[in-house]
Formats: C-alpha cells, sequence, structure tokens
C-alpha cells in the first residue's frame, strides 16, 4: 500500500508528519511555510502537488493578503516544497477542492460568499482564473465547495448564520451546479423550507452509493441526501439524525468536518463548543461536548445510527483526517483554552472493525496566538 502522510497547520506554518498505524502514532519531520495564515488545502488526483489557500484573515477578520499555492510532493517522502507562484485571491478563501481531472482549482470565499476556479497548468503549477458569469447563486456564508463524483456537478454549501444582535437569521443552503470546461452555470439550491434553520458546515460522498452525508453545523444534525442527475442532490433528506450525545444541551454547540470512512459503513464528524464571545475568543461555556461522532450506516438504505461520541480532549475540532486502511482516525483541535486548561493539539483515535473509536493518545500542540486551522491526511504518489 502507498505510504499516507499526515500535515497540520498552525497559522502559516504547515508540518509533515509520518504515521505509524500500527503504533497509532505520529513522527514529525518537517515543515514549509506559506504566504499567510493557512485556511484549507487539497491534494491533486495524481498526489504530486498539494493546493493551499491562506489569508492574513480569519473568523470575523477580513484580512487584506489572500493567496492559492501549490506545493509540489516528494513522492517518497511527502516532504513539501512551492511550486511556482502564489495566485492572488479576491478575498479570504474557507475551502478548497481539485477537481477528479485535476485540471481546475476551485475555492471558496465566505464574505461575501463566492467562488472562483483557477486552471491548474500541465505541470501541476496554478494557471490562469476561468471567467464565471456573474449572477451565479453563490448564497450566504460559503463553508465547503466539493465536486460531485461525477465531475459535472459542483457542490457548494452555505451555512447562512445563526440571528443575534438585532439582525435576522440568514438561511443556509446546498446551492449545485453543472461543471463544463471550468464555469460553473445554476442547477438547484437545496434547503428544507426557505432555509431558516438549516446550516449546513460540510458534506462527503458515499464510496460506492449515491448517498450525500450533510453536517449541519447549526442545528448540531447529520442530514443524509440522494444524488440525483437534475438537480445534484434530492430535494429533501432521507434521514435526520442528532450527532450530540445530549441534543438538549444549553451550551452553544456547532457540528464540523464529516468524512465517510473508506469501507463506506460508517461516517465520523465533529462536534465542537464554541466560544463564549467574539472572534479568536478561547473562554467556553462548561458542559459543552468536543467529540468526534462515529455513525454506522445502513447497506441497504443509507440510513444513519449514531454508535458514539467520544471526547477529542481538545477546543473546537475543526478538521481530520482517516488512514486509507480505515483504521486510525487524526483530529486538530485549533486553539488552546483560555485558562491553560486543554492545550491545543492532535488527538490519535483507533477505528474497530466495528467502526467504534478508541482514544489512542494526544500530542499537545504550542500554537501561541495563532490557530491550528486545518489537517489532513495525503496518500503519496
Amino acid at each position: 500500500m502507498a505510504k499516507t502522510v499526515y500535515y497540520a497547520s498552525v497559522g502559516p506554518v504547515l508540518s509533515l508528519c509520518d504515521i505509524d498505524i500500527d503504533g497509532g502514532a505520529l513522527v514529525k519531520r518537517c515543515a514549509v511555510t506559506l504566504p499567510a495564515n493557512i485556511q484549507y488545502a487539497w491534494p491533486h488526483p495524481s498526489r504530486r502537488f498539494l493546493y493551499v489557500v491562506s489569508s492574513s484573515g480569519g473568523p470575523g477578520i477580513a484580512g487584506d493578503k489572500h493567496y492559492a499555492s501549490a506545493l509540489s510532493i516528494d513522492p517518497a517522502t511527502g516532504a513539501l516544497r512551492p511550486h511556482g507562484e502564489p495566485a492572488a485571491l479576491p478575498s479570504r478563501p474557507i475551502h478548497a477542492c481539485v477537481d477528479a481531472s485535476g485540471r481546475y482549482l476551485l475555492t471558496a470565499y465566505n464574505t461575501p460568499s463566492a467562488v472562483s476556479v483557477h486552471r491548474i497548468n500541465a505541470d501541476g503549477t496554478i494557471g490562469a482564473p476561468v471567467a464565471q458569469p456573474g449572477n451565479l447563486d453563490t448564497g450566504i456564508y460559503a463553508h465547503q465547495i466539493r465536486v460531485a463524483p461525477d465531475d459535472r456537478t459542483v457542490v457548494l454549501v452555505t451555512r447562512g448564520n445563526n440571528a443575534g444582535e438585532g439582525k435576522p437569521e440568514d438561511p443556509g443552503a446546498i446551492k449545485t451546479f453543472r461543471f463544463h470546461d471550468g464555469v460553473l452555470s445554476d442547477l438547484a439550491s437545496i434547503a428544507p423550507g426557505n432555509g431558516l434553520g438549516f446550516g449546513p458546515r460540510h458534506l462527503d460522498f458515499h464510496p460506492t452509493e449515491p448517498w450525500v452525508f450533510v453536517s449541519v453545523e447549526r442545528q448540531n444534525k447529520l442530514y443524509v441526501y440522494a444524488l440525483d442527475g437534475e438537480t445534484g442532490l434530492g430535494r429533501d433528506p432521507l434521514f435526520n439524525k442528532d450527532t450530540l450525545s445530549d441534543p438538549n444541551t444549553a451550551v452553544p454547540q456547532g457540528a464540523g468536518p464529516i468524512h465517510v470512512h473508506p469501507n463506506g459503513k460508517f461516517v465520523y464528524l465533529t462536534n465542537r463548543t464554541f466560544p463564549a464571545s467574539g472572534p479568536g475568543a478561547r473562554k467556553v461555556a462548561p458542559g459543552g461536548e468536543n467529540s468526534v461522532a462515529a455513525f454506522a450506516i445502513d447497506q441497504t438504505t443509507g440510513a444513519p445510527r449514531l454508535m458514539q461520541n467520544l471526547d477529542g480532549r481538545g477546543l473546537q475540532l475543526r478538521t481530520f483526517g482517516i488512514d486509507p486502511s480505515g483504521r486510525l482516525l487524526v483530529v486538530a483541535s485549533i486553539m488552546a483554552a483560555e485558562d491553560g486548561t486543554l492545550p491545543a493539539g492532535i488527538t490519535v483515535m483507533r477505528i474497530g472493525a466495528d467502526g467504534r473509536l478508541s482514544f489512542a493518545r494526544k500530542y499537545d500542540v504550542d500554537v501561541g496566538n495563532a490557530q491550528q486551522f486545518w489537517s489532513g491526511m495525503v496518500t503519496l504518489g
């Protein structure tokens, strides 16, 4: 089996770790520095390049410098180095991905909610942006962009915003687009009712069945949709499940990233306790849940069943990855708690044959005033 490595960022620094699957351990090897704070990263299908979007901004901070960078991946070690010049982006990017053909880099922006598409040159460097229609429906507060398995449909998850400070709720939705020669065209807007009470964050596709699993951040829910050739996703969810151990908690919570297990039998997402106040706040209310929720998937219907919520031993579990063998899940927390009782870190969990999780170890990470904003696994080419 090809070697898989783990990358994790703190501010603009992206570190490489080797993975010991049997030992449930990580070994840090080296690091590379990007032009600004790392927001997200996505590997090329060839696994020879990693595309990283970065910004001087962050949660609640617009910033004034925003980039997309190509990095070459050493096929033996996973070490990264800059590959061509970074491309300037119009605002803070929140997510990015590459289509299955490896010809386009797609980027999502949350404020204002928008998308861009850049060509990827034959040598893997980032090329020119592809002009898009000016009236695309990009919703409110985009949080993720993905290309569907057919490589002809793009899905933009737009979270919306909760009501607050005299401002009404912004509705959430999943926007779908047809994708041809790098150009997007509106397909459908998928949301229960008018999108109020629906705040989706991320989604993932089942590896073999036409099922899409959606992490609904603002309501702490897991929705399951069917893929649809006409609209991208079916208009109504097939299933709707709670993600928290206590769905009635009064502590501010939000669901996080979501990944389907490589064997398609399980799906995992994080639950996160929100800071008590303001962008960058590190004080959280007691009693919150920072966990990884494990669901079993009915292989006939796609119905998820909550099996477990395992404490992630970190504040704000923003990103995680699952190794291709399906035996390890590694999750990264953004920041340290204000009172020093909970350091930022990387938590390694074992995945059993039944899909249940068990704690292996945690590595504390000194993030200082920065944030551990992205982490993920990449299998080398």
